[in-house]
């Protein structure tokens, strides 16, 4: 089958062709074959390259002065009504400044015209023939098919929640209203997570703490129907501490949650986000997973930056991506989201950083087949951006570039304002538009520092050092079938330290001994007695002389 031709050209003596090649490289993704003409191509030649190569579209640029172009458009308008049968099936459209894109606009000749701000979506719909004017299903109901509809290009996902219920109503409206966004991370307040099902319980002077409050189930199914403007996007929420089950049913009645993120070992008695303990928190960790598989509702194990963020060393959250996937697959899952915190710890060097990534990603999509797909997801870490919004802002970008190394399918956008004050629509808008200013010179381009013969040297040692970690615990527990999969397992392997992070509050129940540093751009473990970083065979080592093991 013949592929698609695009003819594209910049007009008269307009030299400036980043935005055509741009177009043009987007189109080519979408499976069109390309022809560029060049700069300042006069319109006479195009109509003879038209009548040579029969494209199926001709795109255009233009971005000098508006009257100049007013004239050239015109000229191409009359030579299309003279060559009217070359012409005949043929779209066209045009790149240009505003100025010049308002004069494209009066003409009423083109099907597509891109002034700057619209949005790679956009661009994308139109080579896709879908007519976001007219169809009911402009845009994908479902992570996957949003996924799949932008892929190479990731979709967005921001967290927002305000102390008050009716600004974050509000809020939600105006952010789909501005077309930024795929999808919004309802932030509940922890009264909401912990105690919706128990509300007598709540303490009612921290309302709002966190987040947005939330009492009823008609409060929910609003926050859905904020959503259904713009490009309608998805909504999910983040999942209860306690009442789990009910609450994640809940969230499936209520705004049909687009995913569930759940951790294994949190959310407990551990981090006082619930009262659960440990062992029961796994479990129904896994009833979460196999109730969101058995409905074929994508699952997110947010488990290893959980760990990172207590200064757990690089091989912990290196294992526990590959706890995470083993055990979403194992339990049901069909569609998984594996996200990647960067920047955690905070300190991390930006190439130890993303070879500490590239080592979780090895693992756990090795468990990949038909059946089970896995989804990038990536992000900025939570305790990285400034205070100071200005440097904030160059601080996203900058993340945004490393980790768009992994290819993701989803960037979780971390606001520039984080570590200032609760994210506003505005801030979102505003950190939306700088995370899709880097992906757009991204997609498409060569550059690939994960190469970086270092990079790969400490990806690689990464992976040994979990590999042990992993047999150890197989061999420690063979009196169990499926030691890795098993919720005691992996509990009682938190209770020893085997698996541990210098964060947890160690007491007779949680024994670890973890101490942990950044050296040279690494989070590693450390031991104070040798003064230096030790293996993981070291560490289990000292565990067995402390009586842990």
């Amino acid at each position: 089958m013949r592929k698609k031709v695009v003819l594209g050209a910049s007009l008269g003596n307009c030299v400036h062709v980043a935005g055509i090649i741009h177009f043009l490289q987007i189109a080519e993704k979408e499976g069109y074959e390309t022809v560029f003409l060049g700069p300042a191509i006069p319109i006479k030649e195009i109509f003879i390259k038209i009548k040579e190569l029969k494209p199926d579209l001709v795109a255009l640029s233009y971005r000098l002065t508006a009257n100049n172009c007013d004239n050239l458009i015109s000229e191409i308008v009359h030579m299309s009504q003279i060559e009217k049968e070359d012409c005949k099936n043929i779209k066209w459209c045009f790149g240009g400044t505003s100025p010049v894109s308002q004069v494209a606009m009066k003409y009423n000749f083109f099907d597509y015209i891109s002034d700057g701000f619209d949005d790679i979506d956009d661009s994308i719909a139109f080579l896709k023939n879908i007519d976001r004017k007219s169809t009911e299903k402009e845009y994908g109901q479902n992570i996957i098919d949003r996924i799949n509809d932008k892929y190479p290009y990731p979709v967005l996902r921001h967290h927002f929640g305000l102390p008050s219920y009716k600004e974050t109503l509000t809020g939600i409206k105006t952010i789909a209203q501005s077309k930024i966004l795929d999808v919004i991370s309802i932030g509940p307040d922890q009264n909401t997570q912990q105690f919706f099902f128990r509300q007598e319980e709540m303490d009612k002077n921290l309302d709002g703490a966190g987040g947005v409050p939330l009492r009823t189930k008609e409060e929910f199914i609003s926050l859905k129907g904020a959503t259904q403007f713009g490009n309608k996007p998805l909504i999910r929420c983040y999942s209860g501490t306690d009442d789990v089950m009910k609450f994640a049913e809940m969230l499936d009645e209520t705004i049909s949650n687009a995913w569930c993120a759940v951790p294994l070992c949190w959310y407990n008695e551990i981090d006082k986000r619930g009262t659960r303990t440990i062992e029961v928190s796994i479990k129904e960790a896994f009833e979460l997973i196999k109730y969101h598989g058995d409905r074929n509702i994508p699952v997110e194990i947010n488990e290893p930056h959980h760990w990172a963020l207590r200064d757990a060393h690089d091989v912990i959250s290196v294992v526990m991506a590959y706890l995470s996937s083993y055990n979403a697959k194992k339990y049901g899952a069909k569609d998984y989201i594996a996200q990647y915190m960067f920047n955690t710890p905070n300190t991390l060097s930006f190439s130890m950083d993303l070879a500490r990534v590239l080592a979780m990603i090895e693992l756990a999509e090795t468990m990949k087949d038909e059946n089970f797909r896995v989804y990038r997801q990536i992000r900025a870490g939570l305790n990285f951006l400034s205070p100071d919004l200005d440097i904030a802002k160059g601080q996203l970008a900058a993340t945004t570039f490393l980790a768009s190394s992994v290819k993701p399918h989803i960037i979780h956008v971390v606001g520039f304002n984080e570590a200032e004050h609760a994210a506003t629509p505005e801030n979102i808008i505003e950190s939306c538009k700088i995370v899709r200013g880097v992906i757009k010179n991204l997609v498409g381009d060569c550059i690939d520092i994960s190469n970086s013969t270092i990079i790969q040297k400490r990806k690689s040692d990464l992976i040994d050092e979990a590999k042990f970690l992993l047999d150890f615990i197989c061999d420690y527990y063979n009196n169990y079938e499926d030691p890795l999969g098993n919720g005691d397992v992996i509990a009682d392997c938190v209770k020893r330290g085997i698996l541990d992070a210098p964060h947890i509050l160690k007491n007779e129940k949680f024994k670890g001994i973890l101490e942990t540093r950044v050296i040279d751009g690494k989070c590693v473990a450390y031991s104070r007695e040798y003064s230096r970083e030790i293996s993981e065979s070291e560490r289990i080592e000292i565990l067995k002389e402390n009586g842990n093991l």
